[in-house]
Parts: structure tokens; sequence; C-alpha cells
């Protein structure tokens, strides 16, 4: 088994709490984009904007990686957008851990800031597509480490 570490500096198990989703198999892209938007909310907020943007009333910003993404109206200060379904669902089951981690500790839910969110490249799945001529391409697959630490507002 691999020896999984967080990514924040820092940590004090007396006032953070953390959460994490290892080698999930959802979008690099979707799911950097979406801790962005995440990282500087209110865990409660933070969960109400996963379920809106999993029943596609509001869209994820996308900022850097953004070349074949399209305009979204309902987007204020920055065009492009997308509705990343698939990459909400699973990181609503995290940031839900978290909360149940809060609890656990005795902190409130409400009152907890998540003060680092991120996404990080985990185990390429290595798969090959057979084409004509005796050929191949590739088809590789990368799964996605999301991270999140929290803090209670004084």
């Amino acid at each position: 088994m691999p020896h999984f570490a967080y990514s924040f500096e820092g940590y004090d198990p007396a006032i953070h709490v953390r959460a994490s989703g290892r080698e999930l198999n959802i979008s690099p892209k979707a799911a950097r984009e979406i801790c962005n938007t995440l990282k500087g909310m209110t865990l409660s907020k933070g969960i109400a904007f996963i379920e809106k943007v999993e029943a596609m009333e509001v869209p994820v910003a996308f900022r850097r990686h953004k070349k074949k993404v399209g305009h979204r109206s309902e987007l204020v200060g920055f065009p492009t957008g997308s509705y990343p379904v698939k990459a909400a669902a699973k990181i609503l089951t995290v940031l839900q851990n978290l909360r149940g981690n809060c609890e656990f500790k005795g902190l409130d839910p409400e009152r907890v800031r998540l003060i680092h969110a991120s996404a990080k490249a985990g185990r390429v799945i290595k798969d090959y597509v057979p084409r004509a001529h005796g050929r191949s391409s590739p088809n590789f697959h990368v799964l996605v480490h999301v991270e999140f630490v929290a803090r209670e507002a004084q």
C-alpha cells in the first residue's frame, strides 16, 4: 500500500481538521478548478455550492484550462466555465467526510472555513486501444488526489 501524505504545512490537530480523497476517478482539470473555487469558503457554503454544481444550477469558472470550454453568462468576472457533475459528486463526499471529522473533533461545522483545498495527479492507468495494421494508441487515464484542510473561525 502506498503511503499518502498531505501537502498542507503547519497542521495542528487541536485547531485544524482535514479530509482527503485518494485516487479518485475524476478529471484533474475539473478537480483543480473546483478546489480553487472552494478555497476560502465556509464548509456549509462549499457543500451548498457543490450541490448546486451537481444539479447544474451554478457553473464552475475554468481559469487555467479554458481553451475548449464554453462561456457561461451566469459567471461574473470570468467568462469560461462548465458543470463538472462527476467531479462535484466525488468532491462532495470528501466535504461531507470533512464535516463528519469536524463534528467528531467537537468543532462547529457552520463556523469552519476551508483554508487549504488542492487537487493533484495520482496514479496513471495505462491502457492501449488496438488500431489498424497492428498498431495501438495509448489511452492513459490520470487518477486524482483531493485534500481539504479547514479551521474554525474565531
